[in-house]
């Protein structure tokens, strides 16, 4: 590339990189670039075009997508020795949003469109025409108890399922089930899902948090807490804890059932981030009397059918069913028979292979782009807790991420409002943007974790 080739962008508006990008295609295409050229390193790009290096990054794949760049491993970027296929860029968002796990579609819409089909072809009128009720929904239990056969979740029958508009309306409903008094309190990890606390709070229970270390809740801080607070329950993920990854150990799950035993507190196990089988026991195995199970199909087959389900104490059952009788009167028989059929589709098990695999690639490619920085991961869960380096306060780089157009979480989304939040972000994979998209977009994620921007405050 000549030297004096300098791109304007002084009216590029937020879109720079778009605007980058045109420039690019028009120097490719009046052949002031030529085929085979090479293109300067991002850096030096960046600073003749007065750009961050993450907008340079996300031209350079846009256009690699394109066809129109590629790249020599160890060697650069180059004009590609092609005929320009379109002068118009891709339909790229403005804003990629890493705020909450977007799933691949690998076949969902095809699955559900037959279903609906079918559901529809096959439906009489009577069925139609009335209230939900536990026979009309039976089929999906019975589908439902075999899918989650194999999980370490103590023995339990269809009639043991109680279904839920999602996850959090299960968990929802067995608080409404098991609180008592004018004043209940709820206890939480000190880095949960704020799901749990909004729940608690609409219970109108007050919220502790519980200190934890590597393997999990702290069971001395959890008997004290029991104890002072007299809280009832626990709102807990033993598989995966949403931010940070962390995985509560065997032993420290048969630590803190000891410790439910002794002060009656239920527990409320949410299993929803996983797309593997479970490591160890829930603690509805290891607490009969006092576990519950709660998961549903949106991290792992599709938002769009929002049915979850909670397992408890068969003894609470029938005080659960209740509940949620009297909340929503159940799902709709529409949405359990589209669910069902769903769920006994043969192409399913594909479906959901491939979408463990595509999350996992995208995992793995967010990890070699942020090389060398604190990333905590698991390849089977759609999450990365990202470690800021000093001078970047978390709640400050979700900002400068936005105004790059890439949406984060801050580390203060996930502890109590008085609590003091770590230095960290979560980044949730999106499958659902071209994979030159997320590149470019966890580019810029790199980019202001290489170059912190210190505040002095005077």
């Amino acid at each position: 590339m000549s030297t004096m080739w300098r791109p304007d962008l002084s009216k590029a508006g937020k879109s720079k990189y778009q605007a980058l990008a045109s420039a690019l295609r028009k120097g490719i295409a009046d052949g002031v670039l030529e085929k085979g050229s090479k293109l300067p390193p991002v850096r030096d790009l960046a600073y003749r075009a007065s750009v961050t290096p993450g907008t340079v990054a996300r031209a350079y794949t846009l256009l690699k997508d394109e066809g129109l760049l590629e790249a020599g491993v160890g060697r650069g970027t180059f004009v590609a020795d092609k005929q320009m296929q379109s002068d118009e860029p891709h339909d790229w968002p403005e804003t990629v949003s890493f705020r909450s796990p977007w799933l691949p579609d690998v076949g969902q819409t095809e699955l559900l469109r037959d279903a609906i089909r079918s559901v529809g072809e096959q439906a009489c009128t009577r069925s139609m025409m009335r209230y939900p009720n536990d026979v009309d929904d039976r089929p999906l239990r019975e589908t439902m108890r075999g899918h989650l056969a194999g999980l370490p979740i103590g023995n339990f029958a269809a009639d043991d399922i109680v279904l839920a508009h999602g996850a959090q309306n299960a968990m929802l409903a067995v608080l409404q089930t098991v609180l008592e008094g004018p004043e209940p309190v709820v206890l939480i990890e000190q880095h949960a899902y704020p799901g749990f606390r909004r729940a608690a709070e609409l219970c109108r229970a007050r919220v502790v948090a519980v200190e934890c270390d590597a393997e999990g809740p702290l069971p001395d801080a959890l008997e004290e807490a029991a104890r002072r607070h007299r809280a009832q329950v626990f709102l807990t993920s033993a598989e995966v804890n949403n931010p940070t990854l962390r995985r509560t150990t065997l032993r420290r799950r048969h630590e803190v059932a000891e410790v439910a035993r002794r002060h009656g507190l239920h527990v409320v196990d949410d299993d929803c981030y996983k797309l593997t089988p479970a490591s160890a026991d829930s603690y509805r195995a290891l607490l009969p009397d006092l576990g519950w199970y709660v998961s549903s199909l949106s991290k792992t087959l599709t938002p769009a059918l929002r049915v979850g389900w909670a397992i408890g104490p068969r003894v609470r059952t029938k005080d659960l069913v209740r509940t949620v009788s009297f909340t929503c009167f159940g799902l709709a028989r529409p949405l359990t028979e589209i669910t069902n059929t769903v769920l006994n589709d043969p192409r399913l098990h594909p479906v959901l292979r491939q979408t463990r695999e595509k999350l996992a690639e995208r995992v793995r490619l967010a990890l070699n782009h942020l090389g060398g920085h604190d990333v905590t991961w698991q390849e089977d869960v759609p999450l990365l807790w990202i470690s800021l380096p000093g001078g970047w306060r978390a709640s400050r780089f979700v900002r400068a991420a936005q105004a790059r157009g890439v949406l984060l979480k801050s580390s203060e989304d996930f502890v109590l409002r008085d609590t003091r939040a770590p230095h960290s972000v979560r980044l949730a994979i999106n499958a659902q943007v071209a994979e030159g998209c997320f590149e470019a977009a966890v580019d810029i994620i790199r980019d202001l974790l290489d170059n912190p921007q210190d505040e002095i405050s005077v």
